[in-house]
This record gives structure tokens, sequence and C-alpha cells, in this order.
């Protein structure tokens, strides 16, 4: 795994932790190849990065955190390196930040209080409820309500697509709310045990992971629970999501980075025609291909996160660029690896095969390569005015 803290995005804390990840993950995730329960799988990788300091990066200062914001460059060093062993310990602090922080951007002092140092201490796992059965990319065309009634609102549809659902103690939940002044989609926070909350299904993927739909029937909540103001729930996905979008291509550059390596060392090993394979020009030829996609996709990934820290502006066409890249470059660095594997890369429990259903799932949520190219192009022109 080369390390990329060279670059001039980052500052001495970040190449520190950055070193500090990579040396703690290697000795802990052995193999990128699971077996057994994910559910509890994913409960111990959630305990175990909470109990070694490492969720402290997912929220604010002041209720545990690391420093007084979340710091992308921070996210996605972490997220690059946890890729690079495990795709599921990414995806376990992936979504511990994800799920929480419409919290810590937009939440009242008392649900930062009440949320956000369970999650820091991998106590409490989260979970982020965007998408419907009709509204995933096009998240305006939700169906879910909240009804206001006093001092309580009343929830009523289906979420679907739902990391941690059945393990996450809350999810943040988007719904279009009626009888409030401010009429639109309003975020709030529910705890897995209320009452018209259930999961109604759980499903398998191709890279598994908890991951489910939830149904919500009079669905009674405080006006407490209630993140932000309302009618303004776009606002509060849009930023989160500003957050954490070009952390999906730091996950992916670590999936890439871990591709190059397998070849590299597959190739160099592997006798062909009284030579070895990385010998071969169309070896070489492939091996570059995979280094400049890498590259690429570093100066993107981390370009949006610095903006994001150090020119504290917002990132919705950097990120959207960085995640874009990164993903689609990160698929054609690990099919490449499958091919220098031959037979074994498409072996079910090979590092290679699990690699190659670990990225496909990346290129889609968050917001999948098509509408990435739709967000940038519209930014573009928003700009350019």
């Amino acid at each position: 795994m080369n390390d990329l803290t060279y670059l001039p995005f980052f500052d001495a804390g970040h190449r520190d932790l950055s070193s500090d990840l990579r040396h703690w993950a290697g000795s802990r995730y052995a193999s990128r190849v699971h077996s057994g329960d994910v559910d509890e799988l994913c409960r111990s990788y959630v305990k175990m990065l909470g109990t070694d300091g490492w969720l402290r990066h997912c929220v604010p200062a002041s209720v545990g955190g690391v420093k007084e914001t979340i710091d992308s460059r921070s996210i996605c060093l972490m997220r690059q390196g946890l890729g690079y062993f495990d795709g599921l310990a990414d995806f376990a602090f992936a979504m511990q930040g994800l799920g929480s922080g419409p919290i810590s951007l937009f939440g009242t002092p008392t649900q930062r209080d009440r949320y956000l140092p369970g999650v820091a201490q991998g106590k409490s796992i989260s979970a982020f409820a965007l998408s419907e059965p009709m509204a995933g990319s096009d998240a305006a065309a939700m169906t879910t309500t909240a009804t206001r009634e006093g001092n309580e609102y009343r929830l009523n549809g289906t979420k679907t697509w739902i990391s941690n659902a059945g393990i996450a103690d809350f999810y943040t939940v988007f719904a279009r709310s009626e009888g409030d002044d401010a009429q639109g989609v309003t975020a709030f926070v529910i705890d897995a045990d209320t009452p018209g909350l259930q999961v109604s299904e759980r499903f398998d993927v191709c890279a598994p992971h908890p991951i489910g739909t939830l149904r919500f029937e009079d669905c009674v909540i405080p006006a407490e629970q209630r993140i932000g103001d309302p009618g303004k729930g776009f606002r509060v996905a849009l930023q989160t999501l500003d957050v954490f979008r070009a952390s999906v291509g730091a996950a992916a550059l670590g999936f890439a980075q871990a591709a190059l390596d397998m070849g590299m060392q597959h190739a160099q090993n592997r006798p062909m025609f009284g030579t070895t394979l990385s010998e071969m020009q169309l070896t070489q030829a492939a091996i570059g291909e995979m280094c400049a996609d890498i590259d690429a996709s570093a100066l993107l990934v981390y370009r949006a996160a610095w903006e994001r820290d150090v020119l504290k502006q917002r990132t919705t066409r950097s990120a959207a660029i960085a995640k874009l890249y990164a993903t689609e470059a990160a698929q054609r660095v690990i099919d490449r690896n499958v091919q220098l594997h031959g037979g074994l890369g498409v072996k079910v429990g090979h590092p290679a095969e699990m690699l190659y259903r670990e990225i496909r799932a990346l290129r889609i949520y968050e917001g999948a390569t098509e509408v990435q190219k739709i967000v940038i192009a519209r930014q573009t022109a928003t700009e350019s005015i």
C-alpha cells in the first residue's frame, strides 16, 4: 500500500493518523473474506473501532470527537486504510459517520449529547434512511410522510436499501413533512425500538453487510426528534453527503490499492512461458494503467476533502468528480487484478474475487455514477454564470 500522504493536502497530524491506522488495521484484519453471521461481525467491528478510538473521528470534539468539526481528510484517510484491508471494516466505520452525520452537523445540543457519544465509543450503531422503493437517485420523489400533530410527528411509509437495518440503534430518517409552516422534506432521528417502526425485510447483496427495508406505520415521535428546521431536510441530507461522498472515493482508492498490490505479487510469482507474468509487456501495460488510475483518484479525492477542510467551501462538484472517477477507476483496477489472476480471480473465497464484489456497490450508493455526471454538469453550469 503506497503512502499518499506526501501529497500537499495533508498536515503532520494526517500523516500520523494514516500511518497509525494502517498499522492497526493490518494487525487486526487478516483476510477480507468472511464467513459466519455478518450482523455479529459488523457489531464486533463497530465495537472494536470504538474501543480503540477510531470512531472519535466521526463526531465533533464537544461529544468526544477529535476535532471541533468533522475533518474530511481524516475520514478519507481512514476509509482508504480500512478499505485496503477489509471492505466490511470500511462499511462499519463509514456508516457510523454517515448515519450520525446529520446530528453532528444540524442536531440540537440535546440530540448530540444523547446520540453521538455512543457512536464515538462504538456502543451505538447508526443508520441513514433516505432511499425508498421508488425514490433512490431521485430522492425528491420520496413518499414517506411525517404529519405534525401538536408536539409530535406521525410517520408512515417505507425506506429501503438501508444499511445497518436490523442492527442500528437509531436511524436518521427523511420524510415529507405535512402540517408544518414550512412544507418539504424534514429530517428526524428515530430510535430503533420506537413503536410503529419495523424492519420488514432483510436481503443479501453481492458484498454481504446488514441491509434491508424499514416500514413506518403510524410511528409517533416527539417533535424534539426533528433534526434541523422543518422543510429543510434536503439541506441536511445534501450537506451530510457533501462530507462523506468524497470518502466513498477514498474507500474505492483503498480497494484499488489492495488490488494493485495483490496483482503485482501474483504476477511476480507466476511462472509463464519461461519467465514470469510480471515480465510480459501486456502485464506491465496493465500495471501501468492501474497505477495511473490510482494516482489520479487520490488527487481528486483529497482535493475535494482539502477544499472542504481548508477552504471551508461547499464541495458538491469536486466531491462528485472524486466519487465518480475513483469508483469507476477502482472497478477497472480490480477487474485487471482478476484478469491477472486468471481462474483464481473468479474462485469464490479468493480475495481477488471478494474485491470484485466489494467494489460494485460503490458505483451506485450515495449517488450512482450517472447521477454524479448530472450533478457535475449542473454545478459547472451554475458556477459559470
